[in-house]
C-alpha cells in the first residue's frame, strides 16, 4: 500500500518505536491516531503530527475496542495498525531460594503482550475489512511487535519470551485468516532498542548487552524500526512472517 492518504492507528505511539513509525508515516503523507496511556505524551505527539490522541489501556479489552473504533471514526477509516505496547518482568521459573514464579505475574505478562495484541488485531481487522480494496486487492496492514526474546529468551524472561513467542506464532495463521479480506499481518522482532525502557543505561552496560551482535554493536534506534514498518506497509509480498531487526544479535542466556 502507499502511505499517501492512508490512515494509521499507532498503539503505543506516544514514544519510542511506534512514535517514530507515526512520524515517518505522516512524512510520507499518511494521517495518524495516537493511542497510548492517559499520562503519556500522546496528546502532544498527536498535535505535532496533525493527528488525534485517544487515551487507552490495552488490557481493558472492551475499552480498547471502543477506542480503536473512535480512532478510526476520527481518521475516516484505518489502513495501517501498528502495535508496540508491551513489557516484561525479570522472574525465574524457580528462584535460587526455591520460590516459584508467581502465576498471576506470568498471566499478567501474557495478557499485556499477547492477548492485548490479538484483541487490537481482531478489532482493526473488522474495521479494515470495510475498506474498498486498492488496485492490488489490499485493504490494510497490521504490524505487531515481538522480540528476539521470543526465540532465545534470557534467564528470567520466561513470561516475556512465552508472550512474544505467542505473537510470533499467531502471525502466519492470522495472515491466512485475513487473506480473504486483503489484509496483511506481519510481526517485527527487535533486539534492544533505544527507547524509554532502556534509556539511561550506562554506556559500559549497553556494550555488554549488545556484544553478541554481528553489526552494528549498539542498540537499535526507533527510526530503524520505523523504516522496517513502512517497508512492510509498502510491499504487498510481505505477509505472514516475523522479521528480526537486531543487527545479527542472538541473546545469550544472561
Amino acid at each position: 500500500m502507499q502511505a499517501s492518504g492512508a490512515k494509521g492507528i499507532m498503539v503505543g505511539g506516544a514514544s519510542g518505536m511506534c512514535r517514530a513509525t507515526a512520524e515517518l508515516f505522516v512524512r510520507r503523507g499518511g494521517k495518524v491516531a495516537i493511542l497510548d496511556r492517559p499520562q503519556s505524551e500522546g496528546a502532544a505527539v498527536a498535535d505535532r503530527l496533525g493527528g488525534t490522541f485517544h487515551p487507552c489501556d490495552v488490557v481493558d479489552y472492551a475499552g480498547m475496542e471502543r477506542v480503536i473504533e473512535e480512532a478510526a471514526d476520527a481518521l475516516g477509516g484505518v489502513h495501517f495498525c501498528v502495535n508496540t505496547a508491551g513489557a516484561g518482568v525479570a522472574t525465574r521459573t524457580l528462584s535460587k531460594e526455591g520460590e516459584m514464579h508467581p502465576l498471576d505475574t506470568f498471566h499478567g505478562v501474557v495478557q499485556l503482550n499477547l492477548v492485548a495484541s490479538f484483541n487490537i488485531n481482531r478489532v482493526a481487522a473488522k474495521l479494515m475489512a470495510r475498506n474498498e480494496p486498492n488496485e492490488a486487492g489490499e485493504r490494510g496492514v497490521m504490524i505487531n511487535t515481538a522480540s528476539i526474546a521470543a526465540f532465545e529468551g534470557q534467564i528470567g524472561q520466561v513470561a516475556y519470551a512465552a508472550a512474544k513467542a505467542g505473537i510470533a506464532g499467531m502471525t502466519l495463521t492470522m495472515a491466512r485468516d485475513l487473506g480473504l479480506f486483503g489484509i496483511r499481518v506481519m510481526t517485527i522482532a527487535p533486539s534492544l532498542f533505544d527507547t524509554g525502557l532502556t534509556r539511561g543505561i550506562p554506556a559500559d552496560l549497553e556494550q555488554r548487552l549488545v556484544k553478541d551482535a554481528a553489526f552494528p554493536r549498539r542498540m537499535g534506534q526507533p527510526e530503524e524500526f520505523a523504516t522496517m514498518a513502512l517497508a512492510i506497509f509498502d510491499c504487498p509480498m510481505m505477509n505472514g512472517s516475523v522479521i528480526r531487526v537486531d543487527g545479527g544479535q542472538r541473546f545469550a542466556p544472561r
